[in-house]
């Protein structure tokens, strides 16, 4: 997921042996990604934010990790090509574990500055493992696409959940420069392991041609599916961001406990997912997209409405659950239409989607710091609604492209 255009594997004249314990080595980096992009939303209540409402400042924290995000674009789209998929994955690793020393070392009372330029290399670290790890298992992507994400989505899916599990356990127990350094041991050591490693290098990858990006996007599909994938994606970590601070500030539950909610949520996203596999081949697509969108939607009413932790759980339930199933469904219908498109480089497509995924906490800091904390639940609701009004316009088109075809 790093590079702002698309990207074409040209496919190896002989089929390669796959090599599993490579696979399986390249698949685990999932987890450190995980762990990256979620970490953010469940070391809040450690820095305090619970205690004073500068929700702004909180806003500027996902902004800043949004931009490292985007800035290792450029740096993938140089380092993939003439250093090689083994000093990306090192590097990656590498970074972010420097990363987590140095936001130990600039942790409250140090002023937020520091921590906005810390948290600007996790998200260049974050970008760049992202494309590093992505092209590593293009041969397992080529060999069986279905499982190879599935794998992956559960990899990192694993990573955020203990990412909150970290935390909340050792809330109590550690400071927070211990936390974080506790963090940084994990990524330093797949830095060792990746240095060690033989990792295959991978066919030539080259872009799709802009001609064709732009027949895409004159297509009303793809634009739909490019929206859809905004919002879902800010709907999603817009929970996943702001949910501790939410619980603690609007329910008075434990900084801990509202960490052990957070892994509820992750729990849901990470379980719903593997259910929604098993219930493609049972069910209606369409149906259990409707279903799915619907159960978020109520989901976000029960918590933005809830006074008790009852209704918080059931609401992380609804949310969760509901929120698993769109993406696996609309992944699905892209690569069914774009079947040139490698879901490891950034497209036009999904690189709209990552950055919405971003955006939608950052803008939330200034809802909560104007209304607040009560209206970060706003934007996800009305974000849930944008989805399900653009899940019946795909519907609508689809059914009509197919008419049109069938003339």
């Amino acid at each position: 997921m790093s590079s702002p255009a698309p990207w074409q594997l040209r496919e190896p004249v002989e089929t390669q042996v796959l090599d599993a314990s490579e696979g399986r080595r390249s698949l685990s980096a999932f987890l450190i990604s995980g762990m990256l992009m979620s970490f953010l939303g469940a070391i809040l209540p450690a820095w305090r934010y619970h205690l004073r409402a500068d929700f702004k400042e909180v806003g500027y924290y996902f902004l800043s990790l949004n931009l490292g995000f985007l800035l290792s674009v450029a740096a993938a789209h140089v380092l993939l090509p003439r250093r090689g998929v083994k000093f990306v994955l090192i590097a990656a690793n590498a970074m972010a574990c420097f990363g987590f020393l140095y936001l130990a070392l600039t942790s409250p009372p140090v002023p937020a500055i520091w921590r906005l330029l810390g948290l600007l290399w996790i998200g260049v670290s974050a970008g760049l493992l992202n494309a590093g790890v992505f092209h590593a298992i293009s041969p397992q992507y080529r060999h069986d696409r279905a499982a190879t994400m599935n794998l992956a989505g559960v990899m990192f899916g694993l990573g955020c959940l203990v990412t909150a599990l970290l935390v909340a356990g050792t809330y109590y127990v550690y400071t927070v420069p211990s936390i974080l350094i506790l963090f940084a041991i994990l990524p330093g050591f797949f830095a060792a392991n990746y240095a060690k490693a033989k990792i295959t290098p991978q066919p030539f990858i080259q872009q799709v041609p802009l001609a064709q990006l732009l027949r895409d996007f004159r297509n009303p599909g793809a634009i739909l599916f490019s929206l859809l994938l905004f919002f879902q994606f800010g709907n999603e970590w817009s929970i996943a961001g702001w949910l501790p601070l939410f619980l603690i500030r609007r329910l008075g539950i434990s900084p801990a406990d509202s960490l052990l909610l957070l892994a509820l949520y992750w729990a849901a996203l990470l379980v719903g997912r593997i259910v929604s596999q098993l219930l493609l081949k049972r069910m209606s697509h369409g149906l259990l997209l409707i279903g799915s969108i619907v159960s978020a939607l109520l989901g976000t009413i029960v918590l933005a409405s809830t006074n008790n932790r009852f209704g918080a759980v059931m609401g992380i339930l609804f949310v969760g659950g509901g929120f698993a199933s769109v993406y696996p469904l609309v992944t699905e219908k892209i690569a069914h239409r774009f079947p040139y498109y490698h879901p490891g480089f950034y497209n036009g497509i999904f690189s709209f989607a990552i950055t919405g995924g971003f955006i939608a906490p950052w803008c939330l800091g200034y809802f909560a710091q104007n209304w607040g904390i009560r209206a970060v639940m706003v934007l996800p609701l009305l974000g849930t609604c944008m989805v399900f009004a653009l899940v019946l316009l795909i519907m609508l088109e689809a059914k009509l492209s197919g008419l049109a075809a069938a003339k």
